[in-house]
C-alpha cells in the first residue's frame, strides 16, 4: 500500500480508536459517575444503553441527511459532533446533560464509520477492500485493548470527568488528522441511491447475520466479570489484563479475518462464526477453570474479530455499490447486536442459569447467524442463475 492511502486510513483510525474509547470507558466509570451525578449504578447504566439505541436509530438517518455531500468535510463535521458531546458530558451538571452529551457523540458514530467505511474502502483495488476495511476499524480493537484501561485509569486517577475531556482533545487529533490525510475525492451517494438498496432482501440478510453474530459475542462478554470472578475463580485484580488477552484476540482476528475475506468473503464469514459457535459452547464448560477460561476468552476474542471485516463487506456488497446508508446500517446492526446479547445474556441470568449460561445465549445467536448466511448463499446461487455471475463471484 502506498504512503498517502496508508496515511488516510491512519487517519480514519484515529477517529475510530476515539469512538471506541468513548463507547466502552464508561463502563469502568459507573461508579464514579454515578456517585457524583447521584443517580444509582443501574441508571448510570442507560448512558451505555441510551448510547447504543442513539447509534442504531440515528446513524442512518444522520448518513440519509449527508450521503450526497462531499465525504471529506462530513467526516470532519461529525467528528465536531463528537468533540461536541464529549465536552457536554465532561461539564454535565446532572445526569440529563450527561445523557444529551452521550446521545451528541453517539449521532456522529454510526454516521462517522459508516461514510468512513465507504472512504476507506474506495482508497485501495477492490480485492484489497476487506483489509482496508479493517485497518480502518483497527482504531476500535485498540481502544479495547489499550484506550479503555487508560481512560479508566486516568478517570480514577484525575476524575471522571478528565476523560471527557481527553476524548474530546482527541477527537481535535482525529479532525486535525482527517484534515491532512484523508483525500477530498469521493462524493457522496446519486440521488436516489441511498434507501433504495433496502428493497434487496439480500441486505436485510447481511444485517441480520451481523447483529446475529456480534450479539453472540456479547451475551458472554458483558458480564466477563462475575463470569471469571465468580464461576472461574479469578481475582478482581486479573480483569485488566483477562481484557488486555481478549483485546488482543480482537487484535489477531481482525487481521486474520481481513486477509481471508479478501480471498474467499462468504467462506470466511461462515467459517469465523463456526469456529465462534464452537468457542462459545467450549466457554460454557472451560468457564468453570481459571486456564481453560482465559484460553477460551482469548479465542473467542480471535473469532469474534476475524467476522467484522467480512461482516462489514458483505453489507457493503449486498447493497450492490457504495451506499453511505447502508454502511451506516451495518454499523447499526453491530450495536443493535451487542444490545440483545446483552439482554438476552441478563435474562438467563435472571432466569437462574448462572452465569456459565451466557456462552449458550451466544452460541444460540450464532446459530440464527450461520442459518442466515447460509440464505444469503441460497441468494447467491439464484442470483447466479439470473445473470448477474460477476458480480456473485465477487461477493461469494
Amino acid at each position: 500500500m502506498s504512503t498517502r492511502p496508508a496515511l488516510a486510513l491512519t487517519a480514519l483510525a484515529v477517529g475510530t480508536f476515539a469512538l471506541g474509547m468513548t463507547e466502552f470507558v464508561i463502563t469502568g466509570l459507573l461508579p464514579q459517575i454515578a456517585t457524583d451525578l447521584s443517580v444509582s449504578i443501574p441508571t448510570a447504566g442507560l448512558l451505555i444503553s441510551g448510547y447504543a439505541l442513539s447509534v442504531v436509530i440515528g446513524g442512518p438517518l444522520l448518513t440519509a441527511s449527508v450521503a450526497r455531500r462531499a465525504r471529506k468535510p462530513v467526516l470532519i463535521a461529525l467528528i465536531g459532533f463528537f468533540v461536541a458531546g464529549n465536552l457536554i458530558s465532561a461539564l454535565a451538571p446532572g445526569f440529563a446533560a450527561m445523557m444529551t452529551g452521550r446521545v451528541v457523540a453517539a449521532l456522529c458514530h454510526g454516521a462517522f464509520i459508516g461514510i468512513a467505511t465507504i472512504t476507506a474502502a474506495d482508497l485501495v483495488r477492490p480485492e484489497r477492500r476487506s483489509s482496508a476495511i479493517a485497518a480502518m476499524l483497527s482504531g476500535i480493537t485498540v481502544a479495547n485493548v489499550a484506550g479503555v484501561p487508560l481512560g479508566t485509569l486516568l478517570g480514577q486517577q484525575l476524575g471522571w470527568r478528565a476523560t471527557f475531556w481527553a476524548m474530546a482533545l482527541l477527537g481535535v487529533v482525529a479532525a486535525l488528522s482527517t484534515a491532512a490525510f484523508v483525500p477530498a475525492a469521493g462524493a457522496g451517494d446519486q440521488p436516489g441511491a441511498t434507501w433504495s438498496a433496502f428493497r434487496r432482501p439480500a441486505v436485510w440478510l447481511a444485517l441480520g447475520m451481523t447483529a446475529l453474530a456480534f450479539g453472540a459475542v456479547y451475551a458472554p462478554f458483558t458480564y466477563v466479570a462475575p463470569l471469571m470472578t465468580e464461576v472461574a475463580g479469578f481475582g478482581a485484580g486479573a480483569l485488566p489484563w483477562l481484557l488486555v488477552l481478549f483485546g488482543l484476540g480482537l487484535v489477531l482476528g481482525n487481521v486474520i479475518g481481513a486477509r481471508a475475506a479478501d480471498r474467499h468473503l462468504m467462506s470466511t464469514i461462515v467459517a469465523a462464526s463456526a469456529a465462534m459457535l464452537i468457542v462459545l459452547v467450549a466457554f460454557a464448560w472451560s468457564s468453570h477453570s481459571k486456564t481453560p477460561a482465559a484460553v477460551t476468552l482469548f479465542a473467542l476474542g480471535v473469532a469474534a474479530y476475524a467476522t467484522v471485516p467480512g461482516l462489514t463487506t458483505r453489507v457493503i456488497a449486498a447493497a450492490d455499490g457504495d451506499n453511505l446508508v447502508v454502511s451506516a446500517a451495518a454499523v447499526s446492526a453491530f450495536n443493535l447486536g451487542n444490545a440483545a446479547g446483552a439482554y438476552l445474556g441478563g435474562r438467563a441470568i435472571a432466569a437462574g442459569w448462572g452465569y456459565d449460561s451466557t456462552p449458550l445465549v451466544g452460541a444460540a445467536m450464532e446459530v440464527g447467524a450461520l442459518a442466515l448466511a447460509g440464505a444469503l448463499l441460497l441468494v447467491g446461487r439464484m442470483s447466479t442463475r439470473t445473470g448477474d455471475r460477476g458480480r456473485s463471484a465477487e461477493v461469494f
